[in-house]
């Protein structure tokens, strides 16, 4: 098997332009430094709540769910390995659209059962294919909804005929739905083979801290927890993500200054005759005039401009590219055109 390879990831970023792995270009809600400040590193002796239980009720509060549906994750990917160890072995099958976030083959490969990649394709824009998926019955059914690195989304009725057709789990990953027109989540109260999963990385601005949670049924989270690494989640973890989703207005502030850069990204780009995917995530997948993107990514980062270039099949002629802040879209487009 092949590990996964995140993106690069400099040992400084002074000078850096850093649009290669989707993070956010705003800092943490002010009420993460506040947490930071006060924390009793004293406390930090003992372990901490098994179930990351503040972090835990603060979520279900902004989403409005019960506290018992939430599952706390050393980032999403805890979740995504839990999913696999609790319904997945040698003999049963994990399917999911490609191109897509590479983890869910990873782990799939870990467990030992039949991987089933359904394509989407180039000619039909990308969209998930919601009928082959179905076709495919899977054990359990990854879909990231916004999809990485396409940007490509399905209504949430869609993915409801989605759960009917299947006996074994869906999981919707949701790492990206801050940005997206609308989520799933009441998907969860009404199918029981629904799982959702979050992430506080992108929307949040704490991809270095690794905290993301699940969503499901009772019944269904209880199997799940069987799982579960004991303590996975730290106590500071869980009192910092507790802050930060809590504070939705500053939240919001973030989200709606990075939907406007996507949409800024995506017209200059097109008016350097660029194809631009349209995208739903703090992301768009772009093919540049000719399809050269490896040596576009190169020079790009020659000029100290960092975008994201997949090295696979369908993905040779395209960059995946984050969305800054309107500083950041602006070197990177003087980098662009300089190159």
């Amino acid at each position: 098997m092949e590990p996964y390879v995140p993106g690069e990831q400099p040992d400084e970023l002074g000078g850096v332009v850093k649009l290669n792995t989707n993070e956010n270009p705003y800092p943490p809600s002010p009420a993460v430094a506040d947490v930071l400040r006060r924390f009793d590193c004293s406390s930090l002796r003992l372990y901490p709540d098994a179930m990351a239980k503040d972090f835990q009720q603060a979520a279900a509060e902004v989403l409005a769910l019960p506290a018992d549906w939430i599952i706390p994750g050393n980032g999403s990917d805890d979740l995504i390995i839990m999913i696999i160890r609790s319904a997945l072995r040698a003999g049963r099958s994990v399917v999911y659209p490609t191109p897509t976030f590479p983890y869910y083959r990873t782990q799939g490969q870990v467990a030992g059962c039949d991987i089933i990649e359904v394509p989407t394709g180039q000619a039909e824009g990308f969209a998930i294919p919601i009928e082959a998926l179905a076709k495919a019955a899977g054990d359990v059914t990854f879909l990231a909804n916004p999809n990485s690195p396409t940007g490509a989304w399905v209504e949430p009725d869609r993915l409801d005929w989605l759960a009917g057709q299947l006996d074994g789990l869906l999981v919707i990953d949701e790492a990206y739905a801050d940005f997206a027109q609308a989520n799933a989540l009441k998907l969860a109260a009404r199918r029981d083979n629904v799982i959702i999963l979050r992430t506080l990385s992108k929307g949040y601005s704490l991809a270095g801290l690794r905290l993301g949670f699940g969503v499901a049924r009772p019944g269904l989270r209880r199997e799940l927890l069987k799982t579960k690494a004991i303590y996975n989640v730290g106590a500071l973890p869980a009192a910092v993500g507790a802050a930060a989703i809590a504070d939705q207005a500053y939240h919001r502030q973030c989200v709606e200054k990075i939907l406007a850069q996507r949409e800024r990204l995506g017209r200059e780009l097109g008016e350097r005759h660029c194809t631009v995917w349209p995208g739903e995530g703090n992301f768009l997948m772009v093919s540049p005039p000719g399809g050269d993107s490896k040596n576009i990514c190169q020079k790009l980062k020659a000029r100290g401009v960092l975008v994201r270039y997949f090295n696979q099949d369908d993905m040779k002629d395209k960059l995946r590219i984050s969305v800054g802040s309107a500083e950041e879209v602006t070197a990177m487009l003087r980098a662009w055109d300089a190159r």
